[in-house]
């Protein structure tokens, strides 16, 4: 089924917009023109940077094999996983988390869709093992509400601007994999926002399930103490 890809300022679901062009020339977000091919089909075995504040997004065949890269330690990775065939069913973390009877998944395991599939397989964790699934993510809003005025690159805008680049649409943002996000939970029930405790390196594996559209946002979050307050690049590679 083909999917149209959204151009600037098209407005899809209840309040939401595109960033404007002028939005985009400020912060220097390319994502929208920066594909790693037309139709997101990746080169095996290439090394794709994820720029600092920026999106990508790669098809995979079931099989496939994709790592990303925490290339400086410091980097959170929002990510997200559609079914290449139906973008109504996509990775989801209230699934996911009743299917392991975890908070935080731990390599081996499976992570569900919104219907109960497997969609990716969590294969390898060459890192602390700290990652998140319970925090949203961040849009515009968020920044908003943190006292930002005017345009803030955002993980939200990132994900369906790569999605767009390579002609595929989904009509919402499902809660993300949010990969090397420390976020702990208290045992009051509260929770923290921390810098992420990964080196230089440090990677996580996955394996598609099924045919799917993988897509990653180097988070931008730049005020709260999540990538040291400092977005850099991180990388993705697909392996065979």
């Amino acid at each position: 089924m083909p999917h149209t890809a959204r151009q600037p300022n098209d407005g899809f679901g209840p309040g939401r917009h595109w960033p404007s062009a002028e939005d985009l020339a400020v912060t220097g977000n390319a994502t929208l023109a920066s594909p790693v091919s037309p139709d997101g089909t990746p080169e095996p075995g290439r090394r794709y940077e994820i720029p600092a504040r920026h999106g990508l997004a790669v098809r995979l065949r079931a099989g496939q094999r994709v790592r990303v890269i925490n290339t400086h330690g410091t980097q959170v990775v929002d990510s997200w996983a559609f079914n290449a065939a139906d973008p109504t069913e996509f990775m989801s973390m209230e699934h996911a988390r009743a299917g392991i009877d975890r908070i935080i998944p731990k390599a081996p395991c499976a992570m569900l869709s919104n219907k109960r599939r497997p969609i990716l397989f969590f294969e390898e964790d060459a890192s602390p093992g700290v990652h998140d699934t319970i925090i949203a993510a961040c849009d515009i809003w968020r920044y908003r509400g943190l006292g930002v005025e005017g345009y803030h690159d955002n993980c939200d805008d990132n994900l369906h601007m790569a999605l767009a680049a390579i002609g595929f649409a989904a009509a919402e943002t499902p809660s993300p994999f949010n990969l090397f996000m420390n976020i702990p939970v208290r045992a009051d029930g509260s929770i923290g926002w921390e810098p992420s405790p990964c080196a230089p390196g440090d990677h996580v594996t996955f394996r598609a399930e099924m045919d799917v559209v993988y897509a990653v946002s180097a988070c931008p979050q730049d005020i709260i103490p999540i990538n040291n307050r400092a977005p850099v690049e991180a990388h993705l590679v697909v392996l065979a």
